[in-house]
């Protein structure tokens, strides 16, 4: 790939801190001059859950995963990265044109970050365009990928977008703080109870989404082209163990597609939660740890 980058913090492993003692954060090398901004609790040498966020104005790993990592790092080693064109990591300058090349370079980076970290196996949990990721990661690095669990993923071939996913993807045609709490409010499916926090989240989410790189970045994500796919006979050949996950009011990514990837991954069991909208691990979060806590303990 030509052209110039913005690295990150760093240009080593270096650990930070932040508001949360619980949670490390360093920026990591992934090559080519880029860094990825990775959050980790919980100790190595235990399980490790890989947590990959979705897409959208403003998000990252922290921003995604922040409560559900404290309440599983007795257990687990949870590692959370800002995903590559996303957050406090590097944004390509120029950035990638089309949801493919994007992905590819992510995937990519995503196996160098665990490389760096020396992290051989994991249990993936993607929440959206992280389940994906999660998908694409298993057909290539098969043997370092233990279980999955698939959060209000997309892959479906033919999924007509939800007007929440086109406002989420056009989301720069008028950008402000205001879209940005609209925008979220589609997230979760009890708007009365969620209303206060969205306000809070909006204003972190929109600060992020206003600067240059992030802009760029996701305007390349979502430039005209093919969008990534799992037709049925390449899900057949993902055999891993598979919990799938969605909330059944979800306004972002429908339904449909959860129920097509657990009927075509071999070894997948659907789980659909009421009252439950696209943020999962946020809306149900106590219902979701214990669905990932039994999952992960075999015991469903």
């Amino acid at each position: 790939m030509t052209g110039t980058f913005a690295p990150g913090q760093a240009t080593a492993i270096a650990t930070t801190t932040d508001t949360d003692p619980a949670i490390r954060v360093s920026d990591v090398p992934v090559g080519d001059e880029m860094t990825m901004r990775v959050y980790q609790s919980g100790q190595p040498g235990r399980p490790v859950l890989l947590m990959l966020h979705g897409s959208g104005p403003g998000v990252s790993g922290r921003s995604n995963w922040e409560a559900l990592m404290a309440g599983l790092a007795e257990d687990y080693h949870c590692i959370a990265p800002d995903i590559i064109g996303f957050g406090d990591s590097t944004h390509p300058d120029p950035s990638p044109q089309g949801f493919v090349p994007n992905m590819a370079l992510r995937i990519d980076k995503l196996i160098r970050m665990l490389d760096e970290l020396g992290v051989d196996a994991v249990t993936l949990v993607g929440n959206s365009m992280g389940g994906m990721f999660s998908l694409r990661l298993a057909q290539i690095i098969p043997e370092r990928i233990e279980r999955m669990v698939l959060m209000g993923s997309g892959g479906m071939p033919g999924l007509v977008p939800l007007p929440g996913l086109i406002k989420l993807v056009t989301f720069y045609d008028d950008p402000s703080e205001q879209s940005m709490e609209d925008l979220l409010m589609l997230f979760v499916s009890d708007k009365e109870a969620f209303g206060p926090r969205i306000r809070e989240i909006a204003a972190e989410r929109y600060a992020v989404a206003a600067r240059e790189g992030v802009r760029r970045s996701h305007l390349g994500t979502f430039a005209p082209g093919a969008f990534w796919t799992f037709p049925e006979d390449v899900l057949a050949r993902i055999t891993h163990r598979t919990l799938v996950v969605h909330g059944r009011d979800d306004a972002i990514v429908s339904p449909e597609s959860s129920y097509y990837l657990a009927a075509n991954l071999p070894n997948a069991d659907l789980y659909v939660l009421s009252h439950c909208g696209h943020w999962t691990q946020v809306e149900q979060a106590e219902r979701f740890r214990t669905l990932l806590s039994d999952f992960m303990e075999g015991r469903i």
